[in-house]
């Protein structure tokens, strides 16, 4: 049984509450996120799991004078479940049937009619605006009324006990590692600006990313990432940016009136989907909303998206680089845990150390053994962590961050051609279920999605967190707008995204086997097939696909293992990766083979 893991939170619900009451606020949100709607944001900006207890990445929380509700997603279901303390409710929703983002069922919290729903514009900058709407919409006719507030109650309950502000260095990324200068993107994005069919005269980007990419620039305000606080406010003719506003939206007020300056009309382009959107505190302190031009994605987000021939490569590279340090890792748990010497904690600190050798973490690692595997985002802590068995499955997901790039897994081709796939690929179908077929180009993710979920899919089967996202060059590990979701872009030539299908049983296990994939535009006119029998064709094409990854994996990783002197890890490889025999297509079935690079590189010589 796991234990349960809750912090009381009895004085901070009683110190935020005795806030509202000075505020007159009967009922306030509050999100996960921060004021530019970071996936991972500083302890400073932690305040739902200041006040909750619960460390998930998602999640919106409902604080009354009698009642406290948390919603999330089915990531998080059974980490909440732990974690929460009595005071807490936890409310399920799914991922997928919200688009990205939670919406809450404002009109059934409870709450008496003329009562005051309110949340912080400081905060809510980050939140899109359609979020903000969709709020504003269930509660219209039921007597109820969402406000702004100029400040932020979490904090104030939070008091002097609040982390510091960051105050870290940023700094330039020479042009070997971007293939491109920052006046080449400007000059981009201001060519889309033009080319748009409404003419937009200004493109407003709160997201930390966006700026970063724009003008090749890093810092360390945030775990993880690589970026730092910043707007930008980009014209056809001048930039405005601003580093670690004090008061964001002071700064925002003053931008809008220096640019509307000399101008009859201002026409801001503004995305308000996904976790880049731009928020309802950006878009009030416009001057007039007639301004505003709606647009699903900013010109910056679909740019960077889209990786030119060096970012390509340069991922690549750092993808052989980290290979290095799982190998190490595989290795070292194959010495270790069959003594008793590893837990979950213990190994996560290890393979952490592995990349902080290089430069560091790209998201926190997922490290759990058995039950607490069944958590599809577990991280364990220093108190609460299972020792690693050879009886039992041990799922870890962790990445690294190179100078170049936020990433998982070593990389492959997922091709898209602009006709129909070959007879020869689509019977070929890799350990992910999906990453080697060959949809159309400019399919929607959601349309490839089914490849990596049909396995599951067929014996009734399913699993509750995304297929895949987009992959950063330097920048996040999850990036905004590729995916596999309704409301991402469609796969172009160039985008990184992950495949990572899964299965989790409740209280006993989870699996997971991620890759990261680059859309390229294939060639179609594929080879013939062996004349073998229809039973075994499926398998043989599994085998020739197994056979092939092995053979790239030692043509790609072991000169690197040699290189740097690790001679026991490249023995280890070596091994690991000994092709299957193709006679054996006859007799194996298919699903088993499906599970032999799990089975291979997770478990080889831990006596399971």
């Amino acid at each position: 049984k796991a234990p349960k893991l809750a912090t009381n939170t009895s004085v901070r619900l009683a110190a935020l509450r005795g806030v509202m009451r000075t505020q007159g606020t009967h009922a306030y949100i509050v999100p996960s996120t921060d004021a530019h709607m970071s996936e991972y944001i500083s302890e400073r900006d932690a305040r739902l799991g200041w006040l909750t207890g619960f460390s998930g990445s998602a999640g919106t929380a409902v604080v009354t004078q009698d009642k406290a509700t948390l919603w999330t997603d089915s990531r998080y279901w059974t980490q909440a479940e732990r974690e929460l303390d009595c005071n807490w409710e936890l409310q399920r929703t799914r991922l997928a049937d919200t688009g990205g983002h939670l919406s809450l069922p404002m009109g059934e919290h409870g709450m008496p009619m003329g009562c005051r729903f309110t949340r912080s514009t400081n905060l809510w900058t980050a939140h899109p605006l359609d979020t903000w709407n969709s709020y504003s919409r269930a509660l219209h006719g039921s007597g109820r009324t969402l406000l702004p507030l100029e400040t932020n109650l979490v904090d104030q309950a939070w008091g002097d006990q609040r982390p510091l502000p960051s105050s870290s260095e940023i700094y330039s990324l020479p042009a070997e590692f971007t293939g491109s200068s920052w006046q080449e993107k400007v000059a981009g994005i201001r060519q889309q600006m033009e080319e748009h069919s409404r003419r937009p005269t200004a493109v407003l980007l709160s997201g930390l990313e966006e700026t970063a990419w724009l003008f090749n620039l890093r810092g360390d305000d945030i775990p993880y990432n690589p970026v730092f606080y910043s707007y930008t406010l980009l014209t056809n003719t001048t930039i405005r940016w601003a580093t670690r506003p004090c008061g964001h939206r002071a700064w925002l007020r003053g931008m809008w009136v220096l640019q509307a300056r000399g101008r009859p009309r201002v026409t801001v382009l503004w995305p308000p989907l996904g976790p880049e959107g731009t928020g309802s505190c950006a878009t009030s302190c416009l001057p007039s909303q007639e301004k505003l031009l709606e647009e699903n994605y900013s010109p910056v987000m679909t740019a960077k998206a889209v990786k030119n021939a060096h970012e390509q490569e340069m991922l690549r590279a750092a993808h052989v680089r980290d290979a290095v340090a799982v190998i190490q890792y595989l290795l070292w748990l194959e010495k270790t845990v069959p003594q008793g010497q590893v837990d979950e904690f213990s190994g996560a600190q290890h393979i952490d150390a592995l990349r902080w050798s290089v430069l560091r973490p790209s998201f926190q690692s997922i490290s759990a053994s058995g039950l607490n595997a069944a958590l599809a985002h577990y991280s364990p802590s220093n108190g609460s962590s299972r020792a690693l068995s050879v009886r039992e499955m041990y799922l870890f997901d962790t990445g690294g961050q190179y100078l170049c790039v936020g990433l998982n897994r070593d990389p492959h081709h997922c091709p898209t051609p602009r006709g129909l796939q070959s007879q020869e690929q689509e019977g070929m179908k890799g350990p992910t279920g999906s990453s080697a077929h060959t949809p159309p180009l400019h399919s929607p993710g959601r349309n490839v999605e089914s490849f990596a979920r049909r396995a599951l899919w067929n014996v009734g089967l399913n699993y509750g967190h995304g297929t895949g996202h987009g992959i950063g060059n330097f920048l996040s590990v999850h990036e905004w707008p590729v995916g596999f979701q309704s409301n991402n872009v469609p796969l172009e030539a160039g985008m990184f995204t992950s495949i990572e299908p899964g299965y989790y049983r409740d209280g006993e296990f989870g699996i997971r086997i991620e890759d990261v994939a680059l859309v390229v535009e294939a060639q179609t006119e594929g080879g013939s097939i062996p004349a073998i029998p229809a039973a075994s064709r499926g398998a043989w094409l599994q085998i020739q696909y197994l056979n092939s990854y092995y053979e790239k994996i030692r043509a790609q990783v072991g000169p690197e293992l040699r290189r740097q002197r690790l001679e026991e890890e490249y023995a280890w490889l070596q091994e690991s990766t000994e092709p299957f025999p193709l006679s054996s297509a006859r007799t194996v079935a298919l699903a088993p083979l499906a599970l032999a690079p799990l089975l291979s590189v997770l478990l080889s010589g831990l006596g399971a």
